[in-house]
């Protein structure tokens, strides 16, 4: 069913490729395009629900595609940062890990009829998720305009530091946190799944 939560929700998977391309590209101003198309994916993402809700267009292929969409585009820029070096392999593995049980935990309990109550913590994960990622397209196209001394100052801070790198791992430890709060959160429905 192709209403405009929906169309929003597959545009959010659609870009995904596109910054992709742009993040690992040569021509000029590629990072600051990866940044451009990673912020228009989230938005769609505020205004995919916000539309659903208030003009009662929610369905359950909406419900499982949403949060798949944002798997797949946040997902994909942790591995980017990998595979770019800026992050390790651990980092992107405890969040893909957390998502991939959370939902798996979320299929079984709907299959059995249960619903899974969702922690308000999860919002923020969201939130530092997208921060870490914006935060990080902004160091990569910043490097495209060392010739401001400025921004060379900044960059070279950053890197001395390892700004990028530590704040990821702050927030993959989070992530992985939120997923034991789900956890414990329906604990008592787990229970019922196993008895």
């Amino acid at each position: 069913m192709m209403t405009i939560p929906n169309i929003l929700t597959f545009s959010r998977i659609i870009l995904t490729p596109f910054f992709i391309f742009s993040l690992f590209a040569d021509f000029p101003y590629s990072k600051i395009w990866a940044l451009v198309i990673f912020m228009v994916a989230s938005i769609t993402d505020a205004y995919d629900g916000y539309y659903a809700r208030k003009y009662n267009m929610v369905t359950a292929s909406g419900k499982f595609l949403d949060p798949l969409a944002d798997k797949i585009l946040v997902s994909s820029a942790f591995i980017s940062f990998a595979v770019l070096g800026l992050i390790d392999y651990w980092m992107v593995g405890l969040i893909i890990f957390r998502d991939l049980f959370v939902t798996g935990l979320r299929i079984t309990m709907s299959a059995k009829g249960f619903t899974m109550l969702t922690s308000n913590i999860a919002k923020a994960k969201t939130g530092t998720q997208i921060t870490i990622i914006i935060t990080t397209l902004l160091f990569l196209g910043a490097k495209g305009f060392l010739e401001f001394s400025l921004l060379k100052e900044i960059i070279g801070l950053l890197i001395e530091y390892s700004v990028i790198y530590y704040l990821t791992g702050a927030v993959a430890v989070f992530t992985l946190y939120t997923g034991l709060t789900y956890v414990y959160e329906n604990r008592k429905v787990i229970e019922k799944l196993f008895t």
